[in-house]
């Protein structure tokens, strides 16, 4: 007598569980809220949104500048112009180093952790395919990381408008003025641009996340080596060489705010960002497919 087979539910992969479907392992809102509940998510928003507050004291109770000479005509003196010219100066000094640092954390910490608490083999155990798994962690650092980049100057912009008022940007080198209605559409290019500028450092923080168990690990290494690079851009030596570092085109968002639009560099830029990006991330899925879990 031949026993027929039990017939399988629509939608259902053979030798999986009833209900199960690769596609809704780990849901977006769910490693989202994960995310969000850690302490570091917290502090390091924190921070960022309380920066551009002790900046404003610190120019508040420093000596003003006099706006005389050729000192006037640096980021730091016109600080204190307009709010748009807070905003850019806040983005100049953060850009190098803290925003950097965010990014970092937020995506090379995500997977490192979860190898560090024992729970990454949990997960792929759930079953959580690997590929989807590391998206679905990519694509919320990423979220993270954007939110981080974004925060900072749209805050400088408040604290500064309301500090130092709504006026009339002026560029820094030249002292020209450009009306502040019409660099608001460029400063969401400046922004934009630092976002693309910030992708090197999260696919490396990422690879570097998949490649150990200790998040400090992957968060130091990134770091680390964001400012070789910066050591290397200082080797005149190295020439037109330099031009392929990550770091080179770090300032090229300041052509937004010149009189004269000024594509080229961000251009530059923008096209040696994404392709580390794309290459480094390409890495770390491959390098994850073949991670031994268990060890």
């Amino acid at each position: 007598m031949t026993v027929a087979a039990p017939e399988q539910a629509p939608g259902h992969a053979p030798g999986h569980a009833p209900g199960y479907s690769p596609h809704r392992t780990l849901p977006l809102r769910v490693e989202i809220v994960r995310q969000f509940k850690r302490r570091r998510t917290l502090v390091m928003f924190g921070l960022l949104l309380a920066l551009p507050w002790i900046l404003v004291i610190a120019f508040q109770f420093g000596p003003q500048s006099s706006g005389q000479g050729q000192s006037s005509l640096r980021i730091s003196d016109l600080a204190t112009a307009s709010g748009l010219n807070f905003a850019a100066f806040a983005l100049s000094v953060s850009a190098s180093f803290l925003l950097v640092v965010a990014v970092a954390l937020f995506c090379g910490d995500t997977v490192a952790s979860e190898a560090n608490w024992s729970s990454l083999r949990y997960l792929l155990a759930a079953p959580v395919p690997r590929d989807r798994l590391l998206r679905q962690k990519l694509i919320v650092a990423l979220g993270y990381s954007a939110a981080a980049v974004i925060c900072l100057p749209l805050m400088a912009l408040l604290a500064g408008t309301l500090a130092f008022g709504w006026n009339d940007i002026q560029v820094p080198g030249t002292g020209e003025t450009i009306p502040a209605l019409d660099v608001l559409p460029r400063f969401g290019i400046v922004i934009g641009y630092a976002l693309v500028s910030q992708l090197v450092v999260a696919a490396l923080a990422f690879l570097v996340s998949t490649m150990t168990d200790s998040p400090l690990g992957a968060v130091g290494g990134a770091v680390g080596l964001w400012i070789v690079c910066n050591i290397l851009q200082a080797v005149e030596a190295l020439g037109s060489l330099r031009e392929f570092l990550p770091t080179f085109w770090n300032n090229a968002w300041l052509d937004a705010l010149a009189p004269e639009l000024d594509w080229s560099g961000m251009a530059k830029g923008a096209s040696v960002s994404v392709t580390y990006a794309a290459i480094l991330i390409a890495l770390a899925f491959r390098r994850f497919r073949r991670k031994d879990v268990v060890s």
